[in-house]
């Protein structure tokens, strides 16, 4: 592994100076961006002033950073400038591979994924951003997708607050639009839906009921809207059946895509009434977004000219 990287179960580095550290290059972005979210007194600087600032500053600051889909090319220029910018990267386990690969030299990549061998709670996350940004680093917290898309860039960004950490949270594109485009799914059509409802297949663990209305989301389709199903692999069968039983027919369109934007991306493509089936003979494993609704149908039109 490279030297830069620090294993989930290894302790972070000590703060470290910044003086000589080069700046962010991203040109056309720097003061253009919002204000930066601040919890402690007054608002923290732009990338490249906060991260000169730090070596006389008792606290720095943190980036809540959406790494998109996972190619690299789908990062905005505002992440970049982030990581550019920053003393250290605390990625998860959906952000590796190619992004990972170009990070700027000096920057310590801190794997804090939740998959085992050695995964990362929640809890320790929450005292590693507060442990560095506490000793004056400048941390990008990079987080598949958007941040705010149940990436738990919430949660974060509440406990950064509260221990009044200056944050900043900048955008990704999620792969609730990433993984239909890819795969010539539109979300909305003129002649097929209106509408775009977005659920979880993964809520917490420790609810004692599900907050889903399962019949609501099966008129929303039945009406003609379209359904988004992140991190809905494993529980493919369960909602298949709370639709169907909800009245939507066998005959509408289902798609499974499967590492959007990655090397290994591919498209599954079924109906509610054979997507159990055709994904177990697919063997489809996440990350994969499941798409539901008659802009399914689409797809057939366009995949032949479609660039996959």
């Amino acid at each position: 592994m490279d030297e830069r990287h620090e294993s989930a179960a290894g302790s972070p580095d000590p703060p470290r100076g910044v003086e000589g550290r080069p700046a962010a290059t991203s040109p056309g972005i720097r003061g253009r961006t919002g204000p930066v979210v601040s919890a402690a007194a007054g608002e923290a600087p732009p990338v490249e002033e906060a991260h000169s600032e730090t070596a006389s500053t008792a606290t720095g600051h943190v980036y809540l950073v959406g790494a998109g889909p996972g190619d690299p090319d789908l990062l905005t220029r505002r992440a970049w400038t982030a990581i550019e910018g920053a003393d250290a990267v605390l990625y998860d386990s959906l952000t590796g591979g190619a992004l990972l690969s170009e990070l700027p030299d000096g920057v310590t990549a801190v794997d804090v994924g939740k998959r085992p061998p050695d995964p990362v709670s929640q809890a320790e996350i929450h005292d590693r951003l507060v442990s560095r940004a506490g000793g004056g680093e400048t941390v990008v917290r990079l987080k598949g997708g958007d941040p705010t898309v149940f990436g738990r860039g919430g949660e974060e960004a509440q406990h950064l607050a509260s221990e009044g950490i200056p944050f900043e949270i900048v955008p990704g594109v999620s792969s609730v639009l990433a993984a239909p485009s890819a795969a010539g799914i539109p979300l909305t059509h003129r002649d097929y839906a209106s509408s775009v409802t977005v659920v979880t297949g993964h809520e917490a663990p420790d609810k004692a009921d599900s907050a889903l209305d399962w019949d609501s989301l099966a008129a929303t389709v039945q009406a003609g809207g379209t359904l988004v199903v992140l991190m809905g692999v494993a529980k493919l069968p369960d909602y298949v059946a709370r639709l169907r039983e909800g009245g939507v027919g066998p005959r509408t369109g289902l798609a499974l895509v499967e590492k959007a934007s990655w090397p290994a991306e591919r498209t599954v493509t079924a109906t509610l009434g054979t997507a159990v089936e055709t994904a177990r003979e697919a063997d489809v494993s996440p990350p994969a977004v499941t798409v539901i609704g008659d802009v399914v149908g689409v797809r057939e039109q366009v995949v032949d000219a479609l660039r996959e």
